[in-house]
């Protein structure tokens, strides 16, 4: 299927922000070009699915107007729903408190999320990648041959790497700390909780970073390292911190002993916050290439889609010659910039102590579970703060 000439919006990316802007913009009678580089949407999977519960991504960003798809997810999405969410120390010890979330299955929603554009009058087009931006005009070559294609807005939702962004100058800081590497593992035949997530620390797996564990239902399960490459130990690699964490940590190795490896997921997670710029007169940026990441976790499903939702939303308004374009950046810094901002700051404050096993072990024994749930969430409490800074003056 070859597109037509010309849109009033073009979205590169089908991933959670992407298909939701194209599904925003389209339900305001606008032409929308969806593109997608993968010949499937969705697969290769290149990120886990932890999502919490609706009212629970309300308390993570609670100025947002989250959008309608975050409300019910599908049931044929979900691989298993957890009540608890478990902080393996170091020393072993470990603290937890509850929470409602479901294991997604990544390429079935990114998928859904897709069809939803779709069916709101978005035109999508996969195996397509856009080598070229020049202003509105995108030059595009794949599946369905070589062809240009002009916006009156472009939406760059084509992660950490986005060409969009790149061709725009709206570029996050150079700083090696500022992206992780997700390096994950789907496995079968293993022995977990099925109603728990868990999140292990510890220098010799994951030197400033965590390993975690999520049920994906039955005798199924997700896990994986979220890791700096800046840390890794001489001749390491992500892959060697997983299987390391797999068959020689302590505690995990037992739960996992006699898995069998049925699929890998690798991606790259931008920790580092947003670029100073999203917004331009004719182009957006949201999702991963926004920095719409919750840095302490690394989640980013629910904000990636309250991005792509506000760009989509901006778009349709300014060429109703509602709004100049840059409100836009105006719009998703008032719902969720100080989340991710203040998430950028503690991932500072914890990046030393996770270096020193002794004191991440002090820092997750003196906190107490709300507070863990509160940095989850990107929030810090005062007597947090108190805390992480006291541990970090102990490093100097």
């Amino acid at each position: 299927m070859k597109p037509e000439e010309s849109y009033d919006i073009i979205v590169v990316g089908a991933g959670p922000a992407g298909s939701t802007a194209a599904m925003y913009a389209a339900e305001k009678d606008l032409s929308v070009l969806l593109v997608e580089k993968k010949k499937d949407i969705g697969v290769p999977l290149q990120c886990g699915g932890f999502l919490p519960h609706y009212p629970i991504l309300q308390e993570l960003v609670p100025n947002a107007e989250l959008p309608v798809t975050l409300e019910e997810i599908p049931s044929d999405c979900i691989h298993a729903t957890a009540s608890y969410q478990r902080f393996i120390a170091p020393n072993g010890i470990s603290k937890g408190f509850d929470v409602d979330a479901d294991a997604i299955d990544r390429r079935r929603f990114d998928k859904h999320l897709a069809k939803e554009a779709g069916k709101a009058g978005a035109e999508l087009l996969v195996g397509t990648n856009v080598i070229k931006v020049d202003d509105t005009k995108l030059l595009m070559d794949g599946a369905f041959g070589k062809f240009e294609v002009e916006g009156k807005v472009i939406i760059g939702a084509d992660g950490p790497n986005s060409v969009v962004a790149k061709a725009n100058n709206m570029l996050r800081d150079d700083d090696p700390m500022g992206t992780g590497i997700a390096f994950e593992y789907e496995l079968s035949s293993v022995d977990v909780d099925r109603d728990a997530v868990e999140m292990y620390f510890g220098k010799d797996y994951v030197p400033g970073g965590y390993a975690w564990i999520i049920s994906q239902g039955g005798d199924t399960a997700n896990i994986g390292v979220g890791i700096r490459e800046a840390l890794f130990e001489q001749h390491l690699c992500a892959r060697d911190y997983l299987e390391r964490f797999m068959y020689k940590h302590p505690i995990a190795s037992g739960k996992l002993s006699g898995a069998s490896i049925t699929s890998i997921v690798a991606g790259f997670v931008p920790v580092g916050g947003a670029p100073k710029v999203t917004a331009n007169h004719n182009t957006l940026l949201a999702g991963d290439a926004a920095g719409h990441i919750i840095a302490t976790n690394g989640g980013g499903i629910s904000t990636a889609m309250l991005g792509g939702k506000l760009a989509g939303e901006a778009a349709a308004d300014f060429l109703a010659g509602k709004c100049q374009l840059q409100e836009y950046e105006t719009r998703w810094r008032q719902q969720m910039g100080l989340e991710i901002k203040t998430a950028v700051y503690v991932r500072k404050l914890m990046d030393r102590l996770m270096l020193s096993d002794r004191l991440m072990s002090t820092a997750i024994k003196m906190i107490t579970p709300e507070q863990m749930k509160a940095i989850q969430c990107g929030q810090l409490p005062e007597p947090v703060r108190k805390t992480l800074l006291k541990l970090n003056v102990g490093l100097s």
